[in-house]
This record gives structure tokens, C-alpha cells and sequence, in this order.
């Protein structure tokens, strides 16, 4: 069980999580934490069985996003996993 499905709020600052589902895979990465701004960055991606794994999309989300999705994937039968890949950089602005 993944620390956090205790409690049901989300955490004072964001934290890397990952989701599930068959061989779907979500993961939830932060990359921005300010006061007024909070920024997580998501990967989604495709578990392969004997190869790497396929990463098919990367983009920016608000952290109010991120818990909205979260909540949503979780009530549709997605549930946390450990890490399914290293994580490519972030996508941070230059």
C-alpha cells in the first residue's frame, strides 16, 4: 500500500507517484513547487514484456490536475505501483 492511501488528502507538496492498470502505466513527477505555483510533470507510458518499456507522452499538469486525474484513474480500477522505468529528465523550461 503506498504511503499516502491512508490518508485521503493529498500531501502539502507534491510528491512522484505512479498508477497502473494492465499494462498502462502513469507516472506523476514534480517539477515545479512554489507557493503560488505547483507544476507536476506526467509521463504515460506502455509495460512491454522483454523490452523497454514504450513511453508515449509527457506534458505539464497543475498539481490541481494531477489530483483530479489521480482520484479519476484510481476510481476507474488503476492502483499504485512501484517505479516501472527510470524517469527521462524533466521538461523544464530554459
Amino acid at each position: 500500500m503506498h504511503p499516502n492511501e491512508k490518508n485521503q488528502r493529498p500531501p502539502l507538496s507534491p510528491q512522484d507517484g505512479w498508477l497502473c492498470k494492465g499494462c498502462q502505466v502513469l507516472h506523476f513527477r514534480p517539477v515545479r513547487y512554489a507557493r503560488f505555483s505547483q507544476a507536476l510533470e506526467l509521463t504515460s507510458g506502455e509495460l512491454i514484456p522483454g523490452q523497454a518499456p514504450l513511453l508515449k507522452r509527457r506534458k505539464e499538469i497543475t498539481r490541481e490536475e494531477a489530483i483530479q486525474l489521480w482520484a479519476q484513474k484510481r476510481k476507474a480500477g488503476w492502483h499504485v505501483c512501484p517505479p516501472q522505468w527510470t524517469p527521462p529528465p524533466a521538461l523544464l523550461p530554459r
